[in-house]
């Protein structure tokens, strides 16, 4: 019977994927990343500085939950795709990083999903009230103006909204840094084991 059964040495690292399944790979790590250096780098500073004040935070607020869904999914699906063709017990270091790494991003963005940016949504849009009923809102520019720190001052209830909002901003941005900085190493990864251009 020796001889019969392939050592271990011989027996594939992992399984071959199509071209079908490299290029839904490709374009799943590429949108996703492509999307958020545009959104974080690029869309995000155009229009804090060019809008009012409660009409970028209401674009902000339309178009984020549907930032957060594409990201989680691509997110998944990269995951998903690269588990099939690795299975755990053939795993080398280095794809157990990279299977890391995407898990890394999934549970980032599905925070985002699912928690800090729809907290942060409605924190914002209980502001506005409060904004409006001072005559603000309408102020082009990214820096916070002095009657803003004015009615944080006076306001208990703005003050602790924004507080709020303060905390969860910063969690929903470290999550989408997160997810940036995973989905770089990853095309770096793949960069890596491209034979050729």
């Amino acid at each position: 019977m020796e001889g019969h059964f392939p050592s271990q040495e011989t027996l594939p690292t992992d399984m071959e994927p199509s071209n079908t399944v490299k290029l839904l790979h490709l374009v799943f790590l590429s949108t996703s990343w492509g999307m958020q250096i545009w959104v974080t780098f690029v869309a995000g500073f155009v229009m804090g500085s060019r809008l009012p004040h409660h009409t970028y935070s209401f674009i902000q607020r339309e178009l984020f939950p549907y930032y957060f869904h594409i990201s989680s999914t691509c997110a998944f699906l990269n995951l998903t795709l690269f588990a099939m063709y690795h299975p755990s017990e053939l795993l080398s270091d280095e794809q157990t990083t990279q299977i890391i790494v995407f898990f890394t991003c999934v549970a980032a963005s599905v925070l985002n999903t699912q928690w800090f940016g729809q907290v942060t949504s409605d924190i914002t849009a209980d502001m506005h009230v409060i904004e409006r009923s001072h005559g603000l809102g309408q102020e082009v520019g990214l820096f916070t103006s002095k009657s803003y720190r004015q009615l944080c001052a006076s306001n208990p209830s703005y003050r602790q909204l924004y507080s709020q909002l303060t905390l969860y901003h910063t969690l929903s941005s470290l999550c989408n840094l997160c997810c940036i900085a995973c989905n770089s190493l990853s095309l770096y990864y793949l960069a890596a084991h491209l034979p050729a251009l």
